[in-house]
C-alpha cells in the first residue's frame, strides 16, 4: 500500500497511481488532522474526493506519529497530549479523537489508537503498554464509524512471542463480541534487529484469525514483503519506495540501483528491462541520470512511478504465484535474481 500520508503519494498524481494499480493507498489522521484539519476535509467530501483518489483508503491511527515526539507529549489513560511538530500548538489525541479523526476523513480502513512502544522496551513497561492498548481498543471499538468503515485491531508485544499471544488473546475477547474487520502487526521494524524480527513474524503470524486481512506496519522492502508473505501477511506499507525514488535508488528485478552512479550516464537502456511501467518503457537511464543529477523535479516523478510500479506488482506476482500454488518457486527465482544478476 503506497504512504500518503497528507493526503498525496509523494511525487506522482492519482491518475499515474491509478497506473501502477495499488488496491489501497494510506492516508495519516496525525499529520491530516493538524493540516488542513480533518474537519475541513470532511466539508470538502472527505479524504477521496479531496485528493481526488476513488479506491480504499486505509488511514492509521497518527499513534506511531505522536509517540515517535518523545520529548513533546505526555501519555495518560485519555489518551495522549502533545505538541505540534508544525508549530508547537498544544492538542490531545485520545482513541475517540482519533476515531472521530477518521470518521471525518472517511476512510475506508480504519486503524486503533494504540500505544506504539519503542524497540528493546523492558517487559514491565512493555505489559502496561499493551493493557492500556487494549483498553484503549475497546473504546474505539465503541465509538460509531461510518457505514463504510471497517476498523482493524493492533496487535503489540515486540518480539516477546508470549506477549503477543497474551495480547492477542485480549483482542480476541473484544472480537468475540463484535468482529473487527482486520489484524495489524505493530511494534516491528522500530529498531529491532532484523534477524529478531522475521524470527517473531514465522512464530507468530499464523496464529492471526486467517479469516481478515493480516496486516504488518511499515515493512516494504522487496526482502521483507517476500519473507512476509510467505509467513501469511496479507497487507504491508512503507515509504521506502517513494523515499528511496527521491534519493536516486531504485528497486528492480535484479536488485538495487543508484541512479546517481556514472555509469548509467551513457546508459541506453531502461531502468528494468522487464519492467513494463511508463518510466521504463519510455525512457533510458542516460536520461533518467541526467535528470536527477541536473535537479529537476521530474526525476522525483519517474523515480516513484518505477519505485512503486516494482513494488506493487512484486506482489502483485506474489499472489498470482500463491494462487497457482508456485509460490516457494517464484519467491526462489526472484531471489536468486536480487543476488546473482546485475542491475
Amino acid at each position: 500500500m503506497p504512504v500518503g500520508t497528507q493526503g498525496t503519494v509523494k511525487s506522482i498524481t492519482p491518475a499515474q497511481l491509478r497506473e501502477i494499480g495499488p488496491q489501497v493507498i494510506l492516508g495519516n489522521t496525525y499529520h491530516l488532522s493538524l493540516r488542513p484539519g480533518d474537519e475541513l476535509v470532511a466539508r470538502l467530501g472527505g479524504l477521496h474526493e479531496f485528493m481526488g483518489w476513488e479506491g480504499p483508503i486505509l488511514t492509521d491511527s497518527g499513534g506511531f506519529q505522536v509517540f515517535s515526539l518523545a520529548s513533546m507529549r505526555k501519555i495518560t489513560e485519555e489518551g495522549v497530549a502533545f505538541q505540534s511538530h508544525i508549530d508547537g500548538s498544544s492538542h490531545f489525541l485520545s482513541p475517540e479523537r482519533a476515531m472521530e479523526i477518521q470518521r471525518n476523513l472517511g476512510s475506508d480502513i480504519v486503524m486503533a489508537l494504540d500505544e506504539c512502544p519503542p524497540g528493546g522496551l523492558e517487559r514491565g513497561p512493555l505489559e502496561l503498554s499493551m493493557a492500556r492498548t487494549t483498553r484503549w481498543l475497546q473504546r474505539c471499538k465503541d465509538f460509531p464509524l461510518g457505514e463504510h468503515q471497517g476498523l482493524f485491531a493492533i496487535n503489540q508485544g515486540s518480539t516477546h512471542l508470549d506477549l503477543r499471544r497474551d495480547h492477542l488473546h485480549q483482542i480476541l475477547e473484544i472480537d468475540a463480541v463484535t468482529p473487527f474487520q482486520g489484524f495489524a502487526l505493530g511494534g516491528l521494524s522500530v529498531g529491532e534487529p532484523k534477524a529478531l524480527m522475521n524470527a517473531t513474524l514465522a512464530e507468530f503470524v499464523h496464529e492471526l484469525p486467517s479469516d481478515r486481512p493480516r496486516y504488518l506496519m511499515g515493512v516494504g522492502t522487496p526482502e521483507d514483503l517476500l519473507f512476509g508473505i510467505e509467513q501469511g501477511v496479507d497487507l504491508f506499507d512503507c515509504v521506502l519506495p517513494t523515499r528511496e525514488a527521491r534519493h536516486g535508488r531504485l528497486l528492480t528485478s535484479r536488485g538495487r540501483l543508484n541512479i546517481k552512479n556514472a555509469r548509467h550516464r551513457e546508459a541506453d537502456m531502461p531502468l528494468d528491462p522487464d519492467c513494463g511501467c511508463y518510466t521504463c518503457r519510455t525512457f533510458s537511464r542516460a536520461y533518467l541520470h541526467h535528470l536527477f543529477r541536473a535537479g529537476e523535479l521530474l526525476a522525483f516523478t519517474l523515480n516513484t512511478i518505477h519505485n512503486l510500479s516494482y513494488t506493487v506488482g512484486l506482489t502483485r506476482a506474489a499472489r498470482l504465484a500463491l494462487l497457482d500454488g508456485r509460490f516457494p518457486a517464484f519467491a526462489s527465482a526472484t531471489r536468486e535474481r536480487w543476488i546473482t544478476e546485475e542491475p
